[in-house]
């Protein structure tokens, strides 16, 4: 009986073959472990999560040296615009201000405060501006109220006791540009109050802002008319 041989070259290839596939799912096995899925992380977890979370018993210290109120300090962003941080400060007794500032000179102010609901929208008290420059505009627009003069304008919305305005020189910053910077506003998180307050041990003797808006006679009540300075 003539004896029966297996071709050799059958099990190499077949060998092959099986190693390939193997490798094969193994780096995709090891790829689905490795990149995340588009779209699964939001921008603030890109933003954050390398970073550690701030402590919050030292942000509660560094916004108490700084004379602020941790949950009065908002935050908002717009396209080109920058936090000054020397501009952070107190407003009255527990608010809070800010000025945002782009390279050709624009400015956007964020103010925090306890004020008269009249102050945030247009439905009641002086909704005339002031006798050296009358409102021109005062109108709702979504759930803000927009008021302008002039020379400048507001966008307000009363939330949780506080009125939280964003104005600006009208030749300065548009009135898209403020919406935007307005619809953006919101409370700072920690991460947020992190940035925003003075690093510790630089707020000690911070004097309040100066509003800069009182009257020299008077009762001394602050303007808080559209295009008053503070």
């Amino acid at each position: 009986m003539t004896p029966r041989f297996r071709s050799p070259r059958l099990r190499p290839l077949l060998l092959t073959t099986t190693l390939t596939m193997t490798l094969t799912l193994a780096l995709a096995a090891t790829g689905c472990g490795t990149e995340p899925a588009p779209g699964s992380q939001t921008a603030a977890d890109r933003s954050y999560s390398a970073d550690p979370a701030p402590d919050r018993a030292e942000l509660e210290a560094r916004a108490s040296a700084a004379q602020l109120v941790a949950e009065h300090v908002w935050v908002t962003e717009a396209a080109g615009y920058a936090l000054a941080r020397q501009s952070v400060g107190v407003l009255g007794d527990d608010g809070f201000g800010s000025v945002y500032t782009e390279p050709d000179g624009g400015q956007i102010r964020l103010s925090v405060e306890r004020l008269p609901h009249a102050d945030a929208d247009c439905t009641d008290g002086p909704a005339s501006g002031s006798a050296q420059e009358p409102l021109v505009t005062c109108e709702r627009d979504g759930e803000q109220w927009y008021r302008a003069t002039e020379s400048g304008h507001a966008y307000a919305r009363e939330q949780d006791g506080l009125v939280v305005t964003l104005s600006g020189p009208r030749q300065e910053v548009d009135r898209a540009t403020l919406r935007a910077a307005a619809r953006a506003a919101h409370r700072a998180d920690d991460y947020e109050l992190d940035r925003v307050l003075p690093p510790a041990g630089e707020a000690a003797g911070r004097q309040p802002v100066e509003r800069g808006d009182l009257p020299p006679e008077g009762d001394g009540a602050p303007n808080n008319e559209v295009g008053a300075s503070g």
